[in-house]
């Protein structure tokens, strides 16, 4: 079959990519698709570093593919839409996250759960539906299909709004799904890093009491003072778990390295809810008994389907939340990389790409 004319010329683009599970990013020119008819191509203008940009670019989840491209927290303005994009038109605002397509026909799918498709693609070292491989955001322009693109609220700002298409929407749906969203609920929030931060934030906004729990004592200024959670638990400390025994609807466990569940169980109430979003690269060790003595559950949470995404933004635009960012230009990413493994940032490291994107 003849492609149509807006099929046939790919675009050139321009990134900064890994090679091998070194990790080491460098500048790399490739191609994406022309602009398809439901296609909206924007410019790149900030994209956040994710820690799961981390685990793929040195290949710790195990199914990396090189070159890689990474990023999934990208916002820009739109250049060229195809002819039947309906949502959007050059010049807008968008957003885009976690996931580029998705078998649009299942039942997540259908219940605006494109996040849980068994078909999901990746924004990155994922295979798009033509069997190209998908490049993300470390890049100066991005093409996607128009249902995977979140319109972005005008008085979002976009460098500290970049990380809430991945750290806002992975903590805003379990708040949520989870029914821990309830003014007057008590959460815990464990780990206070890129998701954590983020996650106080939204739980504060939902009118829900906030306890940080932490292995940093020295954290407790931070998350009290300037985050405006109500309480923080050392999670070493014997004598302040014991005393917060109990007295949690709730926990979003943001930490993404393997950590004791067993203290974590001990805080929740009867019939409470363990909400795993981080991703340690070895199994927990998981004790049954305090989930059956006490009927509590450990569920687990990834990002959120197009709609709700679209209504955290929203959310977030409204409460006035955004990302603790550090903005750098692109030609520091691999020294963020390493402070982002040390866990030395606050809270989230933003690429300027429209201003530090220099093609080689």
């Amino acid at each position: 079959m003849a492609k149509s004319p807006e099929e046939e010329h790919p675009v050139k683009a321009f990134g900064w990519a890994a090679r091998d599970s070194s990790g080491v990013l460098s500048p790399f020119k490739f191609s994406r698709r022309a602009t398809g008819e439901k296609d909206v191509q924007f410019k790149v203008l900030y994209c956040g570093i994710c820690h799961s940009d981390l685990h793929f670019a040195k290949n710790e989840w195990g199914f990396s593919m090189y070159p890689m491209v990474p990023g999934h927290e990208i916002v820009g303005i739109v250049t060229e839409v195809g002819s039947k994009v309906e949502k959007f038109k050059v010049g807008d605002k968008v957003g885009v996250g976690c996931m580029v397509g998705s078998c649009r026909s299942c039942n997540d799918c259908a219940n605006n759960l494109e996040n849980y498709c068994p078909k999901m693609i990746l924004t990155y070292n994922s295979i798009y539906y033509d069997g190209t491989v998908t490049y993300g955001g470390y890049s100066d322009i991005m093409l996607v299909d128009e249902h995977f693109v979140a319109r972005w609220p005008d008085n979002l700002p976009l460098d500290s709004g970049a990380p809430l298409l991945c750290a806002g929407i992975t903590t805003y749906s379990p708040l949520r799904y989870y029914g821990l969203d309830k003014p007057g609920m008590h959460v815990g929030v464990v780990g206070l890093g890129g998701l954590g931060h983020v996650a106080v934030k939204f739980a504060k906004a939902l009118g829900v009491k906030v306890t940080v729990i932490s292995t940093s004592p020295n954290k407790k200024e931070e998350a009290i003072e300037r985050l405006g959670a109500d309480s923080f638990l050392v999670s070493g400390d014997p004598n302040q778990m014991q005393a917060a025994a109990g007295t949690l609807d709730g926990i979003i466990d943001t930490v993404s390295a393997v950590h004791p569940v067993l203290p974590l169980l001990g805080l929740i109430k009867s019939h409470g809810k363990l909400v795993l979003v981080g991703a340690p690269e070895k199994p927990l060790e998981l004790p049954v008994f305090p989930l059956l003595m006490g009927r509590k559950i450990v569920g687990g949470s990834s990002i959120g389907g197009m709609k709700e995404t679209q209504e955290m933004l929203d959310f977030a635009a409204k409460h006035n939340i955004t990302a603790d960012v550090e903005v750098i230009p692109v030609d520091y990413v691999n020294t963020a990389m390493e402070r982002l493994a040390k866990a030395d940032v606050r809270y989230r490291f933003v690429l300027d790409i429209a201003n530090t994107m220099k093609a080689a």
